[in-house]
């Protein structure tokens, strides 16, 4: 009779205990809740719970990747684009991810994709072509301010596309080329003011020292009689000139 008893027994307990004994891993807490009331966060390893009474939530504190799907989203200077991004954030307190939202993972990925259109739709296309590093900074500030109060820390976020129609693109390759061909002229501009500024040092100088205008004169005439069949009429009476001109004429022989 006793054995009948006990045994029933036993094995009741042995299921009580199965259910008191949690394991979780190095990654995972655990948030216990006490006849409804928060009680505290167990992990990782082995503790005790007491059956019926207390109730758990296991969460996993590894970094969870949300993929982003793309967004279509108007810019600030009225430019469709198709945007779409990848967010990294982890569970830094597990007592506020279970007790403070319904399904932190799923408010993350919403939250995600309406900050992803407000800050894309506050900035210009050019903005979002050439300085993602700066979009991608502002998104993550706002979303992890946003999910602070949830216990979670957004890591990082990445732009990971972004889509423009044909005929922005053919815009825009206009717009490039127009851009290349101003500072082609701009390069242009400034060589030909450099040389004027050039030319009048070199006028000036020669005003100053008639003489080296008279040199210029020759050497420009020794570099003309090194063609040939032409005639050069000077109307140089000096003796140096004569010889500089003799001996122009020599080396051309």
């Amino acid at each position: 009779m006793i054995e009948q008893i006990m045994f029933p027994a036993l094995i009741v307990g042995i299921i009580i205990l199965s259910q008191a004994v949690k394991i979780v891993k190095e990654y995972e807490r655990v948030v216990i809740f006490r006849l409804g009331r928060l009680s505290g966060v167990k992990g990782p390893g082995i503790f005790l719970i007491i059956p019926i009474i207390d109730t758990v939530v296991k969460v996993d504190l590894r970094v969870i990747t949300i993929d982003v799907p793309k967004q279509s989203v108007i810019t600030y200077d009225n430019v469709t684009v198709a945007v779409d991004a990848v967010i990294y954030y982890k569970v830094i307190d597990p007592a506020s991810a279970v007790n403070e939202v319904e399904d932190y993972k799923y408010a993350t990925a919403m939250l995600s994709q309406t900050t992803l259109r407000d800050v894309i739709g506050r900035i210009e296309l050019d903005e979002v072509l050439s300085e993602r590093d700066t979009v991608n900074k502002d998104i993550q500030e706002i979303l992890d301010a946003s999910t602070d109060p949830w216990g979670i820390k957004v890591t990082s976020v990445t732009l990971r596309d972004v889509t423009i129609d044909g005929t922005m693109m053919r815009a825009i390759a206009k717009q490039a080329e127009a851009e290349r061909e101003k500072r082609a002229r701009i390069i242009l501009a400034d060589g030909e003011f450099k040389a004027a500024e050039k030319m009048r040092g070199a006028a000036e100088m020669y005003q100053d020292v008639p003489a080296a205008i008279k040199l210029r004169e020759l050497q420009t005439i020794a570099e003309v009689a090194r063609e040939k069949n032409m005639v050069i009429i000077s109307n140089s009476t000096s003796m140096g000139e004569i010889a500089a001109l003799t001996q122009a004429f020599t080396k051309k022989k």
